[in-house]
């Protein structure tokens, strides 16, 4: 196939995927060659005589699999933001071909033999710091994936790796085939009682989409508990609407769960660790198995007690509508009715005041500029993989380029459910990139002519993506496998959370929160109002987080040849032994359908968002301090944390600049848990937070035009990293795109 787009690096701006010329049958081909031009780059890097270097052993190696990444990149957004049923056949025909090749690799004794060779004399070789991390993580990851063990060993590891990639990618596809067939389709507009009218005409506008001309349809988030369910009046819609989103994939997924879980366990018991909780957290910040136990067992009770006192509220509420207990369909309605009443803030009269396009260029593109001096121009001249993708050029405040971004906001039933942020192609001095990320939301397609009117959350999670967008788009390194967000999974979420707070600043919101149709400002006195609403739920909220993260931490803590009979079963128990059996506060995610676990890459790691909260406090309190400017402030964020990716250690420079370590997570007061932990060692806020270190880098502005790349063949010969080329290149497995707040 000569005519393939992906066999050739692309010229388009910022080697943009030319998604014009791409066609799903180009994929498997160029997936084939992609493999195997990879494979004999490491062929030529083993047969090398001369002895192994940095240069012709790890640099040989971060300049491979070009194609591979080029296709991979494409693939996964396409698969994830606008499947068909032809991507579905390729995902589950390539999925396993790609773990096989990525231990292929991992596996490759000459090639092991060489990184050993080098760590062991790293002391001696007199390296950069960036290329001494590079040896340090390249031989961990080695380790990790099974390099030192034996041939029966790596015989069986092969063998669970490829069937856990199939099952993954069966449980992805269930997951969205049975939140597709689930949707809740209505025949009036008065069951819809309670939505805003944008929202009743997004619903209709949503039946018309889905081929249902005269209905409205319901789809169906990720998430357990839909917005829809604090609206909408009708009671037992409400509790369609929940069943339905409760009960997907049961019939399917449970099995795979159960399957997945007794693999990763015994994954981890051939690679030294006593469960895939322990393996994992060895390679991340938390560190321990017990880390996390304390972390957790920490949060349940006082969030437990928060949600209780939050019910006897809502029982009082409930009770003029005659419902005597309520139930998990009702929560949120009732919730909604507290906030109104006590708090007088209507979620659906906020809805005016925030439009999508008014709150994209005004709030979250001001923000960025406020912080750190960029700006955007939209391309319509460069296409995106899909109609609704807009692109848009970034610049650093001197004018130099900096990137593309790509915004994919609205929900189609071609995607999956939530929001995330990915890269098609990553930054790196070495291949001479710049990136190209994208983010994808779920919001309700207006009807044509109509705005597209956001609520308070869903405003936070365009702030939230973006947030990981600026940690790709700032990506400051030499190496493809530190770049953005290529950082522990537990630490990953911090910089997403960080921006978060730009939506409540008020020179940033009083710029966007006007209303669509008047103009005029959100009233000051009702931000104030919306601010302590949020206060109220916040039991509801950790209780449903915790239940997730305490799910995925039960599955993932079983040791070897512990037998699971039935999913709901085993949910059912986990979740009463860990406190958090609270009928209507169903988990955020249940088993059958947290694809964060079970098709992504948290896996014993869902913790990680309550786990970052504690950085991203102290971060937004150091934004506060009145020392500096806001510019000033994002000038070093972006320079001592956003930049750096995993080109060091993420929590090195607490120990090593500040002198000590950031304080024990998590931040329990935001969630109004626990009384703020004071920092080990003392201290006041002036010595910054965790993430500052000493160190100073030089300005950022012209630092990438100084630079050359270094593989061999310059740009056509490097290709393009994908997201954490360790994330989606084929040297490491696929752990996910970063997503929404939990």
């Amino acid at each position: 196939m000569t005519e393939n787009p992906f066999f050739t690096a692309s010229t388009l701006a910022y080697e943009l995927p030319p998604f014009a010329e791409i066609r799903p049958a180009h994929y498997l081909p160029a997936f084939e060659r992609g493999m195997a031009e990879q494979l004999a780059e490491i062929a030529a890097i083993t047969a090398d005589p001369a002895p192994a270097t940095v240069e012709n052993t790890l640099v040989a190696l971060e300049c491979s699999g070009a194609l591979l990444r080029r296709v991979r990149g494409v693939f996964d957004n396409h698969s994830s933001a606008d499947t068909t049923p032809e991507v579905d056949r390729i995902d589950a025909e390539i999925s396993p071909r790609l773990a096989a090749h990525r231990d292929a690799i991992h596996l490759d004794a000459a090639l092991f033999a060489r990184v050993e060779e080098l760590h062991s004399r790293r002391a001696e070789l007199d390296l950069d710091p960036e290329s001494l991390r590079l040896l340090e993580r390249r031989y961990t990851a080695f380790v990790r994936a099974g390099a030192r063990l034996g041939a029966e060993q790596q015989a069986r590891l092969r063998g669970i790796n490829a069937e856990l990639a199939t099952a993954a990618s069966e449980f992805r596809q269930n997951v969205s085939a049975d939140s597709q067939a689930r949707a809740l389709v209505l025949d009036s507009a008065e069951q819809l009682a309670g939505l805003s009218p944008d929202a009743i005409a997004a619903a209709a506008e949503n039946g018309r989409a889905l081929g249902r001309e005269g209905t409205y349809v319901l789809s169906l988030k990720n998430f357990s508990n839909q917005t829809e369910l604090a609206s909408l009046t009708d009671r037992s819609v409400r509790e369609r609407l929940l069943t339905a989103s409760l009960g997907r994939a049961a019939g399917t997924n449970g099995p795979l769960a159960i399957r997945m879980s007794a693999l990763r366990a015994e994954r981890a018991r051939l690679l030294g660790y006593d469960t895939h909780a322990a393996y994992v957290v060895a390679d991340e910040t938390a560190g321990t198995v017990e880390a996390v136990d304390a972390l957790l067992a920490r949060l349940v009770p006082p969030a437990v007690a928060n949600a209780r006192r939050e019910a006897a509220e809502l029982a009082k509420v409930a009770a003029a509508d005659g419902v005597e207990e309520i139930a998990a369909h009702d929560w949120a309605y009732y919730s909604e009715q507290v906030r109104q009443s006590s708090y007088q803030v209507d979620a659906a009269a906020l809805r005016p005041y925030f439009e999508l396009e008014r709150v994209l260029r005004d709030g979250v593109f001001f923000a960025a500029n406020l912080a750190y001096g960029v700006s955007f121009t939209e391309r319509p001249d460069l296409v995106g993989y899909h109609p609704d993708v807009r692109v848009f050029e970034v610049f650093d405040a001197d004018g130099s380029a900096l990137g593309l971004f790509l915004g994919d906001f609205h929900a189609r039933a071609s995607k999956r459910g939530g929001a995330w942020m990915d890269e098609l192609v990553t930054q790196s001095e070495l291949l001479g990139q710049r990136p190209v990320v994208y983010n994808n939301l779920n919001i309700a397609k207006p009807a044509p002519g109509e705005p597209a009117l956001l609520s308070w959350d869903e405003v936070r999670t365009l702030f939230h993506e973006f947030g990981h967008a600026l940690h790709g788009l700032f990506s400051d390194v030499r190496f493809p496998y530190f770049a953005g967000t290529a950082v522990p999974r537990d630490f990953v979420e911090f910089p997403s959370q960080v921006n978060e707070m730009w939506m409540v600043w008020p020179e940033v919101l009083a710029n966007y929160a006007r209303h669509h149709a008047t103009g005029e400002p959100l009233p000051a006195e009702l931000v104030g109002r919306i601010e302590a609403a949020e206060s109220f739920g916040q039991g509801f909220r950790t209780v449903e987080y915790l239940a997730a993260a305490l799910l995925d931490w039960a599955w993932h803590t079983l040791p070897e040849g512990q037998e699971v009979a039935d999913a709901e079963e085993f949910e059912a128990a986990a979740l009463a032994k860990a406190g958090l059996a609270v009928a209507a506060v169903p988990p955020r995610y249940r088993t059958t359908y947290f694809g964060h676990i079970f098709a992504g890459g948290y896996s014993a790691g869902y913790y990680a968002y309550i786990w970052s909260e504690v950085l991203d406090a102290d971060t937004v309190e150091w934004f506060k301090d009145g020392g500096r400017s806001v510019r000033e402030s994002g000038e070093v964020f972006r320079r001592e944390l956003l930049a750096r990716g995993d080109s060091r250690d993420a929590l090195d420079p607490a120990r090593g600049g500040v002198g000590r370590p950031p304080p024990p997570p998590p931040r329990g007061a935001r969630r109004g848990l626990l009384s703020r932990a004071p920092r080990p060692g003392g201290g006041g806020r002036a010595a910054g937070p965790a993430w500052i270190r000493v160190e100073r880098r030089p300005g950022l502005s012209g630092l990438r035009a100084r630079r050359r790349p270094e593989c061999p063949g310059g740009r056509a010969g490097a290709g393009s990293g994908r997201g954490r080329p360790g994330r989606r290149s084929a040297a490491r497995p696929r752990p996910g795109p970063r997503t929404a707040a939990p």
